[in-house]
């Protein structure tokens, strides 16, 4: 699974940074930065989570192609 982010939506507020914060990072410029976009399945819950914190629906999980 790979992380994707609507930037026009994404207002950095930082809840995905605060519940996964080995994949997200609100920036010094107040950016959200995808420090891992690609997600194993151990790991799916905690970025699920974090994708379900978003107030503005401005992240998604998508299939990576095979």
């Amino acid at each position: 699974m790979k992380v994707v982010v609507d930037r026009a939506k994404c207002t950095a507020l930082g809840n995905c940074e605060a519940i996964a914060p080995d994949y997200f990072e609100v920036g010094e410029d107040g950016d959200l930065v995808v420090l891992r976009d690609d997600v194993p399945e151990s790991e799916l819950a905690e970025v699920k989570s974090a994708i379900a914190a978003c107030p503005t629906a401005a992240l998604h999980l998508v299939e990576r192609p095979q």
